[in-house]
């Protein structure tokens, strides 16, 4: 296959634009130049007849032969809905042309609106051009920069569900078909390394460590992280956070960048339900938008920079409160974690759908949350999402970049109470996406694969079936908290009671817990499985952060006007 393409389309200025991106990205990308919208619908038709990728469209804000640039790009999309799409518009007109092109990037029109580069170095051009090829480039089934290596005869629910896990650890992996002939002398040295006639599908290699015969996603992550063992921290920390999303990692930042000894303890890949999410765009700071993925990795990071210590794939089965001043203690298989201060911010798992013959089809079709790698095994497929919050939304626009058709299909008369406004306007506008109110799924089947699905309308009863190769459920939320003790004050729904919400006959001497504060001094509730939490990303980060400044006041008692002063950030 030939490199992907990028397609520079310009009237007047398409030479200048094919000089700045030479200079860049010629060695890993087929540059064209078309100086119309027609002339470049028809490069990118040839390219993606032959079997070949677009990656990105860079179009100046005017072309001779459409009324505007949003017709160019629609067109385009048609073609090659996967590609990426940038404005870079000259500076004669870059302003004048600004507010009809902002409207149009809200709706999802396009990625990016940028100033065509003046000369060289332009590095504020280059950074958004390489974000986009980035993000591209982490959605496409067969990467060429591979961290981890998947051998399989077929897609499988656990083959799937392992490179899912993987596309959320941020390690870029590639399947490949065990008769593949440019496989059969590494398996041969494989199988003499193992010691085996016969070598037991997945094979995974991952991060350049021993091949494993993985039979569940924990033998991946075991490979990765390291087997379970008995361990000991050094004495006990100041605070332990259980969950690694949005909330878990913002208190981790936060503290340890403090002076906090901090341990997060996350049982499955770092980011939480967030991770899963193909493109965040309303998260303060990231204009272009952020996959849930990059965003948490991007976190960890810095929480390691600060002195953060993750104990990824660790599942806590119980904790234990401190009596009298003694350190709270969590369980895990591999030994204990003692610590002054435990955040639990362990988030929540989507709702069953409770459709048996669709819950034995789960990971053959049918996939609770945005599963990257099944949303990129959907090309040209018609899938079903149901969900009406904004993961729903983003599931659907990402796989709308695949699948031939996506339906949301929801319980409400709508999505706008239960969805951002810039995702329903980038739903609206897309083409591919339909939205079916007041209906829920009732059925559906397939010969070892999802093949269809039968929809209720709940006003009238009508069931129709749809074909429908992938069901992406994103039903809301459910707290996981059987761990936790009964100490801590629950609602009906078992999310963590805090502050007020606490019950009265519980506060102490008539005032209630701090804000984040549970029913167990120096024990605290973030995100997703705190009670009267906001369900976004943002607040679950703003969460996180509050909790430092209330960990520090609870370590080291100190006077309203000290608290009134202590820093947040």
């Amino acid at each position: 296959m030939a490199d992907p393409a990028i397609i520079l389309v310009s009237e007047h200025h398409a030479d200048p634009l094919l000089q700045e991106f030479q200079s860049r990205y010629q060695r890993d990308y087929d540059l064209h130049t078309a100086g119309s919208c027609a002339e470049a619908e028809s490069v990118a038709r040839e390219i993606h007849g032959r079997g070949d990728h677009v990656a990105l469209f860079v179009t100046d804000s005017r072309l001779p032969d459409v009324e505007s640039v949003h017709l160019a790009f629609h067109r385009w999309r048609l073609v090659v809905p996967t590609a990426r799409r940038v404005v870079a518009a000259h500076w004669d007109y870059f302003l004048a042309d600004a507010p009809d092109l902002r409207v149009g990037m809200a709706k999802g029109k396009f990625d990016a609106y940028l100033l065509m580069p003046r000369g060289k170095r332009d590095e504020e051009f280059h950074n958004a051009i390489t974000d986009l090829l980035s993000e591209w480039t982490s959605t496409v089934p067969q990467p060429e920069v591979v961290v981890a290596k998947v051998v399989s005869p077929t897609h499988e629910a656990l083959t799937m569900a392992i490179r899912d896990f993987l596309d959320r650890m941020g390690m870029q992996n590639r399947l490949w078909h065990p008769d593949a002939p440019e496989l059969q002398d590494y398996l041969a040295a494989i199988r003499d390394q193992l010691g085996v006639d016969e070598i037991r599908w997945p094979l995974v290699v991952a991060a350049n460590r021993v091949p494993i015969q993985a039979t569940s996603v924990r033998d991946v992550a075991i490979a990765i992280n390291g087997a379970p063992r008995n361990f000991e921290l050094d004495g006990v920390v100041d605070l332990a956070v259980v969950g690694g999303g949005p909330a878990g990692l913002a208190a981790a930042v936060y503290g340890a960048s403090e002076g906090l000894t901090v341990v997060v303890l996350e049982a499955e890949a770092i980011g939480g339900q967030a991770g899963t999410s193909s493109m965040i765009r309303n998260y303060l700071g990231f204009p272009r938008g952020i996959s849930g993925m990059r965003l948490a990795q991007r976190a960890r990071n810095q929480a390691l920079r600060f002195g953060t210590d993750f104990l990824t794939g660790w599942e806590v089965t119980a904790l234990e409160p401190g009596a009298d001043g003694s350190p709270h203690v969590l369980h895990t298989d591999g030994g204990d974690v003692r610590a002054r201060t435990v955040l639990i911010a362990s988030g929540v798992a989507y709702r069953k759908l409770g459709v048996p013959p669709l819950e034995d089809l789960v990971g053959a079709g049918v996939n609770y949350g945005a599963a990257m790698t099944a949303a990129r095994e959907m090309e040209g497929y018609d899938v079903v999402v149901v969900g009406g919050g904004n993961s729903a939304g983003q599931a659907a626009l990402h796989l709308a970049r695949f699948a031939g058709s996506v339906t949301i299909v929801v319980r409400r008369r709508g999505l706008e109470e239960t969805m951002s406004q810039y995702l329903i306007d980038e739903i609206g506008y897309n083409e591919r996406i339909t939205v079916l109110p007041c209906t829920t799924v009732v059925d559906g089947g397939g010969a070892g694969q999802l093949e269809w699905v039968t929809l209720e309308d709940t006003t009238s009863g009508r069931r129709t079936t749809k074909p429908a190769r992938g069901l992406f459920l994103l039903l809301g939320a459910a707290p996981r908290c059987d761990w936790l003790p009964p100490e801590l004050a629950r609602d009906k729904h078992s999310f963590v009671l805090t502050g007020r919400d606490v019950p009265r006959d519980q506060w102490t001497d008539d005032v209630p817990p701090a804000s984040l504060a549970t029913t167990v001094p120096g024990i605290f509730a973030a995100g997703d499985i705190r009670a009267g939490s906001m369900k976004r990303v943002a607040a679950a980060s703003g969460e996180g952060a509050s909790v430092v400044p209330l960990v520090h006041a609870y370590l080291a008692p100190a006077t309203e006007d000290e608290l009134a002063s202590s820093p947040v950030s």
